[in-house]
């Protein structure tokens, strides 16, 4: 696909000039042809389907390379079983993408890649990125991605992503395994020869299983168990599966009438595909409730979400405005062999539209929304300046269908909550000086109806509002010629009638002291520092292996901890390696190690190791 941008389109390199058959004069100074980051650039659907096409070069910078786990690379924002893998929600309050029905299995939503999300590929060579963590503990991560141009307008690609990731709680051997992925990606974009026509289609599987430990055993239960003995921990579950499914069928593509109007159509064909098993004659079955509503020696709790969903609008520009116009169609099911009625459907017809004005660069006014009749909506508009950011959201959604409906071993409801409505308010200031940038920022959050799952872990409906006011501050800070120090803090007060149903630390932080230069003639670019992250105590919430849920306790304290790791990140041309000690701090605080939910201790202190690189030819 060639780099010539049409109307309302950029590039991110417009530098470079192309030859009249689309591809470039890759040329140095010995006349060799020489490909590289500038030749294998890629994009994103939703920058193609607002007019506003941006082709980015292959990431080579060090910032944050050592957090490469998927945890860690979102800022630690997630809550998970101290472990890669493991089951993880937001700690913060997030208001769902979809204000439609969705499966309400989203333990294992960080691992999977959404195929609506990815890159696309622009490339005049054949491109291969290889990247390879080795994990202390035997945690091991492997990601390939590859693309090729058949053309000058045709990509196509593929990617793999595998996790082996040993237990770090009671593992019986070697491979004794917590989780193992296999997932995988096919992807292609094409582009007509008069540039009116664009098509991008993806595939996107993944098997995600995990070998439930179910936490520790309090010492309280048994005095024999203690915590933070790591390896000889003794552990509740083991003879109980977990296990994720998903496929994901997507296609965009657009049409150009004239006069800056096109039509679009955007596919997807969802599956998601979830399994708990337990072996109730063993000890396993201490873990669980005395109820047994389907089968008494076995736990064997499925369910199967699917979905078909159709999207026609039509887009264009006017006079510096991007508008758009949509109507979309979405239709299916939830199954479960022990449900009353053999399967629950449904159908959603929304309609929506967007408006952005790029008054300049730096200026820009949006808004888009959507109605799904009846009863569910999303408002949103955002404002950017060269000093500030406002942005307000208004919806209301519909609960999970796992809330709504669940016929487990252990767990059975059948419900008709209302639909979950929220306001917010974000406004960040952008004050950016010689050698500091700060960004301090608010978020003000209103939720009424909330649901969530109690301390009997069933599925509940708040009866009152909650109020969130969450100021905030990012700071970028350069030390001298060759140190930076990069933080940011979110303080959250909670009130309202339902402000006990959601579990928020009331301070968060994370910040980085770090050197950063090249060296050696600048042939090597070195990032060597220490990161450290702290939430205060809260009564997080715990988990529940057999419905993949987090619900909310009142016994277990996650106490407040610092959490210091020390990093070298360098690269030599383009490769970078990373190397991570975690827990740096571990023996030398008053408590033996920290928690990050109830039951499951956070790493104790190994050595990460990990390489990126790529090819191009």
């Amino acid at each position: 696909m060639g780099q010539t941008a049409r109307p309302g389109r950029e590039l991110a390199d417009p530098q470079q000039a192309e030859e009249a058959d689309g591809r470039r004069a890759l040329l140095d100074d010995s006349t060799r042809q020489v490909y590289g980051p500038k030749t294998s650039l890629y994009f994103f659907e939703k920058d193609l389907k607002r007019n506003r096409l941006v082709l980015y070069e292959q990431d080579t910078l060090l910032n944050n390379f050592h957090n490469y786990d998927p945890v860690a690379k979102g800022g630690w924002k997630y809550q998970d079983l101290g472990n890669i893998g493991s089951a993880a929600k937001p700690v913060f309050y997030e208001i769902p993408e979809l204000i439609g029905l969705t499966s309400g299995y989203h333990a294992y939503d960080l691992y999977f890649r959404d195929p609506a999300k990815r890159r696309y590929f622009d490339t005049k060579s054949p491109f291969t990125e290889m990247s390879a963590f080795f994990g202390g503990g035997n945690r091991n991560m492997l990601d390939i991605a590859f693309a090729r141009n058949v053309n000058p307008r045709w990509n196509l690609g593929l990617d793999f992503n595998t996790q082996r990731i040993r237990k770090t709680l009671n593992p019986a051997d070697r491979d004794d395994h917590m989780a193992e992925q296999n997932a995988y990606g096919l992807h292609t974009n094409y582009r007509s020869e008069n540039g009116r026509y664009w098509f991008l289609g993806s595939y996107s599987r993944m098997k995600h299983e995990v070998n439930e430990i179910g936490g520790i055993i309090p010492p309280e239960v048994d005095p024999t168990s203690l915590y933070f003995t790591y390896e000889d921990a003794k552990v509740w579950l083991q003879n109980s599966r977990a296990r994720d499914l998903r496929q994901d069928y997507h296609v965009y593509h657009e049409y150009k009438l004239g006069n800056g109007l096109q039509i679009y159509h955007t596919l997807d064909r969802k599956n998601q595909n979830i399994v708990f098993e337990s072996d109730l004659t063993t000890s396993d079955s201490l873990f669980f409730n005395k109820n047994r509503f389907n089968q008494p020696d076995t736990t064997q709790n499925k369910s199967d979400f699917a979905e078909w969903r159709n999207e026609f609008g039509v887009k264009g520009s006017y006079k510096g405005f991007y508008y758009n116009a949509f109507t979309r169609l979405r239709n299916g099911r939830m199954e479960s062999p022990f449900f009353p009625a053999e399967k629950e459907t449904f159908n959603e017809l929304y309609i929506g539209g967007e408006l952005i004005g790029k008054i300049s660069e730096k200026w820009s006014i949006s808004a888009d929304g959507e109605y799904l009749i009846p009863g569910a909506f999303r408002i949103h508009g955002l404002f950017v300046s060269p000093w500030l950011e406002l942005e307000y959201t208004k919806a209301l959604y519909k609960p999970t269908s796992m809330q709504q409906i669940y016929y487990g071993n252990h767990y059975q409801w059948n419900n008709d909550f209302d639909n979950i409505g929220v306001d917010q308010i974000k406004g960040r200031i952008k004050l950016d000086f010689k050698k500091v940038s700060l960004r301090p920022n608010l978020t003000l959050n209103r939720v009424n109806n909330y649901v969530f799952f109690n301390e009997d872990r069933i599925s509940t409906q708040s009866s009152g509002e909650a109020f969130m006011i969450m100021p905030g501050l990012i700071a970028n800070i350069q030390v001298g010629k060759k140190f930076r120090w990069d933080t940011e803090m979110v303080f959250t007060e909670i009130s309202g009638e339902g402000a006990d149903n959601f579990r928020i630390p009331q301070f968060y932080a994370n910040t980085r002291f770090y050197f950063d230069s090249p060296m050696f003639d600048e042939n090597v670019y070195v990032q060597l520092g220490i990161d450290l992250r702290y939430k205060s105590s809260y009564y997080a919430e715990a988990y529940n292996p057999s419905f993949q849920q987090f619900y909310l306790q009142n016994t277990f304290e996650v106490y407040a901890y610092p959490v210091a790791d020390l990093f070298l990140d360098f690269r030599i041309n383009r490769t970078r390696v990373l190397f991570k000690y975690n827990h740096l701090n571990s023996g030398l605080m008053s408590k033996e190690g920290y928690f990050v939910t109830p039951d499951y201790t956070g790493y104790r202190s190994f050595l990460d190791l990990g390489i990126t690189w790529y090819l191009f030819d």
